[in-house]
């Protein structure tokens, strides 16, 4: 399987996703981002009780979703961009060294959008569980490195 710097345009301090464990390209994936305790954010979210954002589970959730979209023959030379959340629930605090085990499903794809169910768990524990809504468009930054 081919690591997410491979298939994601996401590049450090932002890419959030660390192996992809389990694929079924166009259709679901199993990942994980251990954290480390030295991310930037940690420091102000909170000071003296450092916590994940809830967002950035979103975000590690949606990358692992793009990761889906793009390992799919269909989407070469596409990108997926977020285009929306929906039953955002956040159940648990995550703090710095441990472990956000993500996974995602695609509930509905076609050529121009699509959705998904997702979720990141602590130790087994639930911590986030969002709906994902994404638009695929043409990936721009791939036609201007090639010279087109």
């Amino acid at each position: 399987m081919r690591s997410p710097a491979e298939v994601l345009p996401h590049r450090p301090p932002f890419l959030f996703l660390d192996e992809v464990t389990a694929l079924v390209a166009g259709n679901r994936a199993e990942g994980y981002w251990q954290l480390n305790g030295s991310e930037a954010f940690f420091a102000g979210h909170f000071p003296g009780r450092p916590t994940l954002p809830g967002v950035l589970m979103a975000e590690a959730i949606a990358q692992l979703g793009a990761y889906v979209v793009l390992s799919d023959e269909r989407f070469v030379g596409k990108l997926p961009l977020f285009g929306g959340l929906d039953s955002a629930r956040f159940r648990r605090q995550v703090t710095p060294k441990e472990r956000l085990d993500l996974s995602i499903e695609m509930t509905r794809m076609s050529t121009r959008a699509g959705r998904g169910q997702g979720q990141a768990l602590v130790a087994g524990e639930l911590a986030c569980e969002v709906e994902l809504f994404f638009v695929v468009v043409d990936d721009d930054s791939k036609t201007a490195a090639e010279g087109r």
